[in-house]
């Protein structure tokens, strides 16, 4: 079957925006193309900084070709009705149709007309062309006098179509003016030179041969493992990122990895800060001493040149700007020294935090508050919690974090250290923004913990307060993550904190408190989810009315999920479905809800007076069990019924002749229930 290859190439794409747009190329070609009618074996999208690749392989030909069927009126029907019968199924005369027998409805005519395939080349044509019009760009621009929006200026669409072994057919697309040649391009300097493509094996091999590394996972690997040998070499060893190894690999088509130094003067600034700019400015890599584990003054660059001179010019031009740049730093370093993090707090008074929820001095002033409450609940040090409350945003105002703002709290700790201020509280003004993603560790000492809450959840009740919730995955505050973050601090220092009781700090009504107690549950949903748990075994703790220790509610769901996997919690699931359905089915009958209103008189078999006695001397035990917070043990005595309620179904009917003993035996189910309600909500666990 033939294979499909498009190129659209422009002029540079953006990193940032380079694996989204290869993903959404590959997803809208291929569910437009399904849609009409050309299923595929296999695609796969590529992009480099000036192109973006779509293979598919194994399309076919044509659509198939298709019978049309169009039922027409009555053998008989007025002439009227059946001139408009031949006009809609475009029939010369009514004998080209023929006529179907219906036992109930008589002869009546049918008009089947025969659709032939359209080509792919067609279709494929048409479907580009309006992808491309259409194409989610985050950002797009016009050039020229057209009106044709890209991210860059695109420069040439080439789209072949053909068989393994054949010469392939070039689909001709026609927008704007936009070039249409059979051709691709090399690297801009090093290979600018056109060159004719057939098949995606020759055009990844010519691409190779110009210069260009097609493949976006191979120019990471390539630029990963010579920035590793190259520190070897000098005795040093990379600083690993992730996310500035993804945009090095799609700033440059043929990678090249260069060493420079810069001054070791520099190494006094903290490392946070070179690090972060060197890879904010130059998208330099930094490089540690493989022997001390410090960082050393040298760094790794990733060219997109092969230079005649070995790249000796390069790595002289970026040293030069990275000494202009860490020279800058330093300077904002030692002159943020000079002034104490206490006298930078009324500067924050002139910082809009939100148009409706004041400055960032008043948000400085609620969060002390609220961490004072949480250091009561949780036995913090409260002096400490307020002075690292108090001090947590005044770096805000800082130089280095005016240039460099992903390091506040950071530099916070860094100055509040320089100052005296006691280690808790330094520590605690760098902990309280975390977690700011799910695999960022959370703080664990107490104050840390008190501040980093109140952090959080004054973003909460603030927008609350205003009715600025998330809307769909519109979160423009982050309240999703601030949520996640309250989550994860309390469950992960297994903190014995009532929500409910810090929500009454926000003096939300109570409509807004339920409502932000549910979006935080919903978070610990998704979190406890991502963590491997099953829906229905967190929702049938949680959907239960003793709601505010989200710890405590952990703790229950992991004791639910042990019983769960013991044959006796498996079995007595079995029977609490099978009782809460005979009781729905009751009420629905009757329109009434069942009374428990045991007369022991009325057991007629054994197993009814065995299961209300087994019920009775369970509802002792589990109450006990609870009131010691011991829950693990008033599953196991829940479990323990199993035995109890198999026989009652075994040798119990339920639906007795006579109405009290009919009645009892449900009140004897509805004690069941109503047990087992104190312990979780069952309802909610499928299977």
């Amino acid at each position: 079957m033939p294979d499909l290859l498009i190129e659209l190439f422009s002029e540079e794409i953006p990193a940032r925006m380079q694996a989204r747009a290869a993903a959404d190329f590959k997803k809208i070609m291929t569910d437009k193309l399904v849609d009409k009618g050309l299923t595929y074996e296999g695609a796969e999208s590529f992009v480099t900084p000036r192109r973006l690749t779509l293979c598919i392989s194994g399309l076919p030909v044509k659509t198939a070709d298709m019978i049309e069927e169009r039922k027409g009126p009555k053998v008989g029907a007025p002439e009227k009705a059946l001139a408009g019968f031949m006009r809609a199924a475009g029939l010369n005369t009514i004998e080209e149709a023929q006529i179907q027998s219906d036992p109930k409805k008589g002869d009546f005519y049918i008009a089947r007309t025969e659709k032939k395939g359209v080509d792919a080349s067609t279709i494929i044509g048409a479907v580009l062309e309006e992808t491309i019009l259409n194409f989610p760009w985050p950002k797009s621009m016009r050039w020229g006098t057209g009106s044709l929006k890209w991210v860059r200026p695109l420069h040439n669409i080439f789209c072949s179509f053909g068989v393994e072994g054949e010469v392939p057919e070039y689909i001709n697309i026609n927008i704007e003016g936009v070039s249409n040649k059979a051709e691709s391009y090399g690297h801009r300097f090093l290979a600018p030179q056109a060159f004719d493509v057939k098949r995606f094996e020759d055009y990844e091999q010519s691409l190779e041969k110009a210069y260009v590394i097609l493949n976006l996972d191979r120019r990471k690997d390539i630029i990963l493992n010579d920035a590793k040998n190259v520190a070897f070499a000098h005795g040093l060893e990379l600083v690993e990122d992730e996310a500035l190894l993804n945009e090095v690999a799609g700033l440059v088509e043929w990678p090249v990895v260069l060493l420079g130094r810069f001054d070791e003067a520099f190494l006094q600034v903290p490392e946070e800060v070179i690090i972060t700019s060197l890879k904010s400015h130059q998208k330099c890599f930094c490089l540690k001493d493989s022997k001390t584990g410090k960082l050393s003054n040298g760094f790794i660059l990733a060219s997109n040149l092969k230079a005649i001179d070995g790249g000796d010019a390069i790595v002289a031009g970026n040293e030069r700007v990275i000494r202009a740049r860490l020279a800058d730093s330093q300077y904002f370093w030692e002159t943020d020294q000079a002034i104490q993090l206490s006298e930078r707090l009324p500067a924050l008074d002139k910082i809009i935090f939100h148009q409706k929820l004041g400055s960032q001095g008043e948000r400085v002033s609620r969060i002390r508050d609220l961490a004072i409450q949480i250091a009561k609940m949780i036995g913090a040090d409260e002096a400490l919690t307020a002075q690292a409350a108090q001090l947590s945003k005044a770096d805000l105002v800082t130089e280095m974090v005016g240039e460099f703002p992903e390091l506040q709290g950071l530099m916070g700790r860094y100055y509040a250290q320089l100052q005296g201020e006691s280690q808790v509280v330094a520590n605690a003004i760098e902990a309280h923004y975390k977690p700011q993603g799910p695999s960022e560790a959370v703080p664990t000492d107490a104050v840390a913990i008190s501040v980093a809450l109140a952090d959080k959840l004054d973003m909460l009740f603030g927008f609350w307060s205003i009715n600025e919730k998330p809307t769909g995955s519109k979160d423009p505050f982050a309240l999703r993550r601030a949520a996640l973050g309250v989550v994860r601090i309390i469950l992960e220092n297994k903190l014995s904190l009532d929500l409910n009781e810090v929500l009454s700090f926000s003096k939300l009504n109570k409509e807004a408190m339920k409502d932000l107690y549910q979006f935080i549950e919903d978070r610990m949903f998704v979190y406890l989810k991502d963590k491997g748990h099953r829906y229905d075994h967190v929702a049938a703790i949680l959907k239960r009315d003793n709601k505010g220790d989200i710890s405590r509610q952990y703790s229950h769901i992991q004791a639910l999920e042990n019983i769960l996997q013991d044959e006796d919690g498996i079995n007595l699931m079995a029977g609490l479905k099978r009782a809460r359905n005979m009781l729905a089915s009751e009420q629905k009958k009757t329109g009434k809800e069942i009374v428990v209103n045991i007369s022991e008189n009325s057991f007629e078999e054994k197993a009814e007076n065995d299961l209300h006695k087994a019920i009775i001397e369970s509802q002792r035990d589990i109450q006990n069990a609870i009131q010691g917070d011991n829950y693990k043990e008033a599953l196991i005595v829940f479990s323990k019924l199993r035995n109890s309620v198999d026989s009652f179904f075994e040798d119990v009917k339920i639906d007795s002749p006579d109405a009290v003993i009919k009645q009892n035996r449900l009140s004897l189910l509805q004690m069941l229930q109503d047990l087992s309600q104190s312990l979780a909500n069952f309802s909610q666990i499928e299977g």
